[in-house]
């Protein structure tokens, strides 16, 4: 399909009061509604419309869906699509809810707008221990709150199970006007017509949606539109062409490094390594003048930039003219140790999960086995670095960005160019790898203060090294395990403490200013997600240690689930052993509440002929974003090095609306993974990262990469998250296979043989 359409969002109309009663119509065509706690929230408008524009020939049907006199479908994605198929899979639920011909549908970017807004992330990202304090009515606000704040964004694997609902509602409202339309003029009930291939048919007779979509937009569909039996289609739950791919094979796929426009500069950037320190002066400033084509100079406390005629000489500029930050006092690894371990032998205590009580099941000396385990700062290293092209004209700021969160991204290019929110447009682009890392805005923040001085367009680029030492890695964190073999060689007791620091707090205090998720509380759940064993234990509990970091800290791919799994399933596997078990039937025989997860590991034992741990196999299974995964590696040592011979991977996820994308998703978090398990540990001095390329990270190429078996199991169950399911099973599924290899326990990542 071709690259995404341009858009100009249209002027949100002015708030229109919404009648007492709330139908999913008005949900999806008019906005939402809430209960009011104070006040001020009697203010708030509570009923939105779509801002989506319609090009000559289209018709808007909902915020979701418009249809063209050509024939062409257009869904509306709020999503980014980073090369997880997103567009694919939102597009193919909406599609088979229409009746439509995949041929014919293509994909929009949602414009930044309330109706799009990720309010399952928001719930999910939200400590409960602050949503237990709120009463179902607050609890309305505070998504009402999501919406209005533009949180829109693509994290947490949460994009088919946020929007699976709302797109089948809003693709069956468009159906019902359809069939509206053409009953009209066949003068029959519309209940009595159906739609398929892009036409409403009616026994032999049919009517193409092309002709019917403008008399369609002037029919008020039914309040609770009839949806399709799950799996009556033939789109969702196929392997249909992917739409992202064709344009991204022959190159007119557009990222943001491919916007050209009239009388465009181009700008390279220097960071100070640290938000601590500051500029001080050029040691070259001179030598900056002898390379052609540059234009202008900025400084700033924490930053400086050239801009030139193109983004080689603005990046060579800079190098020539050797710009000093201060860096006296800046944190380093040991202030880093120092403040983990003061987290995690500190009196403080968080319990963020519990079951009975754990301190007193484990105040036994027999069967009692504790282990210390961590994990370090974990790097992006998108292909893509920070980039960002700005335009101002008049009154008005214009940014492409590839963005997992353009509400942010907007207000952010707002205040750093002092422009009124209303007068930012953003357009995402393509994302050329996200991981978290394109929720940030510190790029969109600069080209927007650059262009909005030289009041040229501008095309803001970090280069490789910038991208690497002032990455927002994923935080490290340690972890202190406990727990007691009881009778029947079963789990009497379990408990985890994990000193990490609050970075979703810390994130929404430097991208959503006066607006917090977490209530404000120093500990967080989502430092410490997936932390709770799926494993029925007795008595269990899961504390947050909470570290304040001198290195600032983002989020990542899997976020915490990416170490904690680490944690869980190399203690689970110690445990085992300890009791004589083998490490499979050690896990099923704790699973019984869990039985999908069983199901899994049970498969993927099966498929590697597991026999015991004596053959270099390590497993792994784990529960998050909704879906269920397991997974044996096979490794062995030779000369000190590990190498990954194979891996296979169960995975349930329920409903597969693309089984392809769902397994190209598992393979890409199983070679993430792989990188995080392997790679050497990013380290600091002066406030400053020991890497500064794609060398430096010694990252996985294909000769290191495993043979890979993924197989995803058929399922009716609600659709789960998959984009980072993959990843939290690596790192322990290895260091167990190591162990069963070599008798070497390792607990610490990056894995390294101990030397003799």
């Amino acid at each position: 399909m071709a690259a995404p359409r341009s858009f100009r969002p249209k002027p949100p109309p002015k708030p229109v009061k919404p009648p007492l009663r709330v139908s999913r119509r008005q949900l999806l065509v008019g906005g939402g509604a809430g209960v009011g706690l104070v006040v001020a929230w009697g203010l708030w408008p509570r009923r939105y419309r779509p801002n989506v524009a319609a090009a000559p020939g289209e018709t808007v049907m909902n915020a979701w869906l418009k249809i063209g006199e050509d024939g062409h479908i257009t869904a509306v994605v709020p999503q980014a699509e980073m090369g997880q198929g997103v567009w694919t899979s939102m597009a193919q639920i909406l599609a088979d809810e229409l009746g439509a011909d995949w041929r014919t549908v293509g994909v929009e970017p949602a414009p930044p707008g309330p109706l799009y807004a990720n309010t399952l992330l928001f719930e999910e990202a939200a400590d409960e221990k602050v949503w237990s304090l709120f009463s179902r009515p607050a609890r309305w606000m505070a998504r009402e709150a999501a919406e209005r704040s533009g949180f829109v964004i693509t994290a947490g694997s949460t994009s088919i199970r946020a929007f699976e609902q709302p797109l089948r509602e809003a693709a069956a409202m468009a159906r019902a006007m359809l069939q509206m339309a053409a009953a009209d003029i066949w003068k029959v009930d519309w209940q009595a017509l159906d739609t398929a291939a892009g036409f409403v048919t009616h026994g032999d007779e049919k009517m193409r949606f092309a002709g019917l979509a403008a008399k369609a937009a002037g029919f008020s569909p039914p309040d609770d539109p009839p949806l399709r039996e799950v799996g009556e289609g033939d789109i969702s739950g196929h392997a249909v062409p992917r739409i992202d791919l064709p344009s991204k094979i022959d190159g007119s796929a557009q990222y943001t490094a491919d916007v050209r426009l009239p009388g465009m500069l181009f700008a390279s950037v220097r960071n100070a390594p640290h938000p601590d320190s500051r500029f001080e002066r050029f040691a070259g400033e001179k030598a900056a003048e002898r390379v052609p084509g540059v234009v202008k100079l900025f400084r700033n406390p924490g930053w400086v930039a050239v801009v030139a005629s193109n983004w080689w000489a603005a990046d060579h500029a800079l190098d020539r003219m050797q710009p000093r930050f201060t860096l006296a006092g800046l944190p380093d690894d040991k202030a880093v140790a120092g403040a983990l371990n003061a987290a995690l032998t500190g009196p403080t205590k968080h319990v963020m999960a519990s079951e009975g009580d754990a301190d007193e099941a484990l105040a036994v000396p027999q069967g009692r086995v504790e282990a210390n385990y961590s994990v370090p700062f974990g790097v992006h290293a998108p292909i893509e670095p920070l980039t960002a092209t700005a335009r101002v004209t008049g009154d008005r700021l214009e940014v492409w960005a590839p963005t997992q969160a353009p509400g942010i991204a907007r207000a952010a290019a707002a205040r750093a160019a002092g422009f009124d929110e209303a007068r930012v447009t953003i357009y995402p682009m393509f994302v050329g790898g996200g991981f978290g890392r394109k929720i940030e805005v510190d790029a969109i923040e600069q080209a927007a203060i650059v262009a909005a001085k030289l009041k040229k367009p501008v095309q803001l680029t970090w280069n490789r090294a910038e991208e690497t030492m002032r990455d927002r890695f994923r935080p490290p964190a340690k972890a202190r395990m406990a727990a007691v073999i009881g009778p029947g060689k079963r789990l009497a007791a379990w408990k985890a403490r994990i000193a990490a620091p609050s970075t979703m707090r810390a994130l929404e205090e430097r991208l959503m200013p006066g607006f917090s998720i977490g209530g404000g509380a120093t500990a967080e759940a989502a430092a410490v997600a997936g932390a709770a064993p799926p494993y029925a234990i007795p008595a269990m509990a899961v504390e947050h240690a909470a570290a304040a970091l001198p290195i600032g800290t983002g989020m990542g791919r899997a976020v915490a689930h990416s170490y904690t799994a680490f944690f869980t399933e190399g203690f689970m596997d110690e445990l085992a052993l300890l009791a004589g078990v083998d490490p499979v039937s050690f896990r099923i025989q704790h699973l019984g509440a869990a039985p999908r997860l069983a199901r899994c590991l049970q498969r993927v034992a099966q498929m590697g002929e597991w026999d015991g741990p004596g053959k270099g196999q390590g497993v792994a299974c784990h529960s998050a974003f909704g879906s269920h995964v397991a997974l044996l590696a096979e490794a062995d040592v030779e000369e000190k090095r590990i190498r990954v011979r194979r891996v296979i991977a169960v995975v349930d996820c329920g409903r597969a609306i693309h089984p392809d994308i769902v397994a190209q998703n598992i393979e890409s978090g199983i070679i993430w993974g792989l990188a995080a398990t392997m790679q050497p540990a990013i380290g600091f001095a002066g406030g400053m990262a020991n890497v500064r390329d794609f060398m430096g990270l010694n990252l996985p190429r294909l000769a290191d990469s495993p043979e890979i078996v993924v197989e995803v199991i058929e399922s009716q169950e609600a659709p789960g998250g998959v984009g980072e399911l993959g990843v939290p099973p690596v790192a322990p599924a290895i260091a167990n296979a190591v162990f069963a290899a070599t008798g070497a326990r390792l607990r610490d990542l990056p894995l390294v043989i101990p030397a003799a």
